[in-house]
């Protein structure tokens, strides 16, 4: 099968053998979506080598289930021991010994087909295209949020970044109630937010209203959108990061003492609030939709990703 890999530092399209592992689920790739991460990791970022991708959608063809089998799935990307206390409790997110699809220890989705254990797959309702289930992973990545802090709506929130993340995270927290505020450079970009509802800023616009924000949500991909953060925050304030990024990032950590702020990672979320959103039509997804390349195309399909001004870049096997 054909595959988008990363493998001595560079990017191709590698032929490669299907996987075979008869105790997880074998998935038929229908699409894949190219996201930070993976541009991330094709920079170095997690020391990844292999096959990368782990937004997606597809089919299953094999599994130990036969319920399964035939159905359109979404995937949670992360794949746990099962023994461990936390995957005991129903959350392999955390699991010491996980691997990560596209991104720790396993091949990614990026590729004809993939393989993950039958727990960690949800199928898709019938109302929500290809188009939009492909969007799961990255929505319950901006859902996740709202599990790791209290968001009512006589909050202040920012969200900094108009990228995909960070528009997802702004229609995601806007339906809060909170008073919400998305920070960006590319007026296209929030324009899509405004059609929301949402208000919107440049950086330096946004940098006046310094001290205003109950919680700001760093989604830039960008060093200087973590100083621009603190900044935002009103003492007792607090900061949530969703950006992974190759490199280092400076910490004033004399100010996060004493502003006394809390600071928040939140990487992934769960499916299931994820796939309710999509069910109703409450996300736009449509609008982050940029260009669809065949997967034959991957390496530039990464390239084009990587663009200004670029969005969502699909991959269709």
């Amino acid at each position: 099968m054909l595959a988008l890999r990363v493998e001595k530092k560079s990017l191709a399209i590698k032929d490669v053998n299907k996987p075979d592992r008869r105790d997880e689920a074998l998935v038929r790739v229908l699409l894949s979506g190219i996201c930070n991460t993976d541009l991330e990791i094709a920079r170095g970022y997690a020391g990844f080598k292999g096959t990368i991708g782990h937004e997606f959608v597809g089919v299953v063809e094999h599994s130990t289930s036969d319920a399964l089998v035939g159905r359109r799935v979404v995937g949670e990307i992360n794949a746990g021991c099962g023994k461990c206390d936390l995957c005991r409790a129903g959350d392999s997110r955390h699991c010491p010994s996980r691997t990560v699809l596209g991104i720790v220890g396993r091949d990614g989705a990026h590729a004809e087909f993939l393989q993950l254990p039958i727990e960690n797959l949800f199928p898709v309702p019938k109302n929500i295209p290809d188009e939009h289930a492909v969007f799961t992973e990255p929505l319950a990545a901006a859902c996740g949020i709202l599990d790791r802090v209290s968001i009512t709506s006589s909050d202040r929130v920012a969200v900094i970044g108009d990228g995909k993340l960070g528009l997802l995270c702004a229609q995601v927290l806007a339906l809060t109630g909170a008073s919400l505020l998305l920070v960006g450079k590319h007026s296209p970009k929030l324009r899509i937010a405004e059609r929301r509802g949402i208000e919107t800023m440049s950086p330096r616009q946004a940098a006046k209203r310094k001290r205003e924000f109950d919680i700001v949500v760093e989604a830039s991909g960008a060093a200087a959108g973590f100083a621009l953060a603190l900044n935002l925050l009103r003492p007792k304030g607090q900061l949530v990061l969703k950006s992974t990024f190759h490199g280092k990032t400076e910490l004033d950590a004399a100010r996060i003492v004493v502003d006394e702020i809390s600071i928040v990672g939140s990487r992934c979320g769960r499916f299931t609030p994820a796939l309710d959103l999509l069910k109703k039509a409450a996300i736009d997804v449509d609008s982050l939709i940029s260009e669809e390349y065949p997967l034959s195309n991957g390496v530039h399909a990464m390239r084009r990703a990587g663009a200004r001004g670029v969005l969502k870049v699909l991959l269709r096997p």
